[in-house]
């Protein structure tokens, strides 16, 4: 049976495709974009966050522990996640709610299960079903089954995708999708190796790709100060799409959401390199796309 790490299913999502939408946010993701707003994607395997400001250091969860994967060590409660079997019983017994399991196992019956509660939700909104991560073509024989399951009842289904997958993944999910929203970050190589950890070689080209094979792709772009936030990017963007089948431009101003996260995880958040772009200057991009044709939306 078809099983794939998913870390949430989010209902009456506004901003990931038409309509009132259920969100399926799948673990695993080959980009590590600085920014990420979901850092908790990019391993394919199920992680801890742990909140040491909520945590009162009861040991609780030590105490539960059928693995022995917890300690408390130095004012904090560590877990070694090679033996942590992802039972979940620390996070139950854990009283303020200091510890939360990002990810679980999913049968596709059990996602659509889950995302058909809503479908009365999709049909008054003109809604859907949205994948999304992380990056869940990674995730391709589950993603064709769900796919193909949806459109049997007749849901709405887009795919948010990074391109950075083999086209042949792309190609098995188009068949069954109604929108692609289609990241692009950098149009610019070496930036985006440095920003991003590999080329945009593959996303560009699958991006031409695609839009041979699929006419409904919405390009979707988030705007960071002091990555890509200027106008070379955006006419070279404008250039490189000209002719392609985009039919919306979403521009996605910087924002430091996921800040909390990176802390729980024990990562580090580059947020010296980043802020927001003005009011101003994304108003002057969405200009500069609406010059040439395309519907734009700042924001998702």
């Amino acid at each position: 049976m078809i099983t794939a790490n998913i870390f949430n299913i989010q209902k009456f999502s506004i901003h990931d495709g038409p309509g009132i939408r259920t969100t399926v946010f799948f673990k695993g993701c080959p980009l590590r974009c600085l920014w990420c707003h979901n850092p908790e994607s990019q391993q394919t395997e199920k992680e801890m966050l742990y909140d040491r400001e909520k945590c009162v250091l009861c040991g609780n969860c030590v105490r539960v522990c059928p693995e022995g994967a917890v300690k408390i060590e130095n004012n904090s409660v560590t877990t070694d996640m090679d033996k942590c079997s992802g039972c979940g019983k620390c996070v139950t017994y854990c009283i303020p709610g200091a510890r939360q399991i990002a990810g679980r196992e999913y049968t596709v019956h059990e996602v659509l299960n889950e995302v058909i509660k809503d479908i009365v939700f999709y049909d008054k909104s003109k809604g859907g079903v949205t994948l999304s991560g992380g990056e869940p073509l990674i995730h391709i024989d589950f993603v064709e089954e769900l796919l193909r399951n949806l459109k049997e009842r007749s849901i709405h289904t887009a795919v948010d995708t990074s391109g950075a997958v083999s086209f042949e993944n792309l190609k098995r999910a188009a068949a069954y999708t109604d929108v692609f929203l289609y990241d692009i970050k950098l149009m610019d190589d070496e930036k985006h190796a440095e920003y991003i950890g590999m080329s945009n070689k593959l996303i560009l080209d699958n991006l031409k790709k695609l839009s041979q094979i699929h006419s409904n792709i919405n390009l979707r772009m988030p705007i960071i100060e002091g990555i890509n936030a200027d106008e070379d990017h955006i006419e070279q963007t404008i250039e490189f799409i000209e002719g392609l089948n985009i039919q919306k431009v979403n521009l996605l101003p910087y924002h430091d959401i996921a800040r909390h996260k990176y802390k729980k995880l024990g990562l580090d958040y580059m947020d010296d390199r980043m802020s927001k772009p003005s009011d101003e200057k994304m108003n002057r991009f969405k200009e500069m796309f609406e010059k040439k044709g395309y519907k734009v939306k700042i924001g998702g």
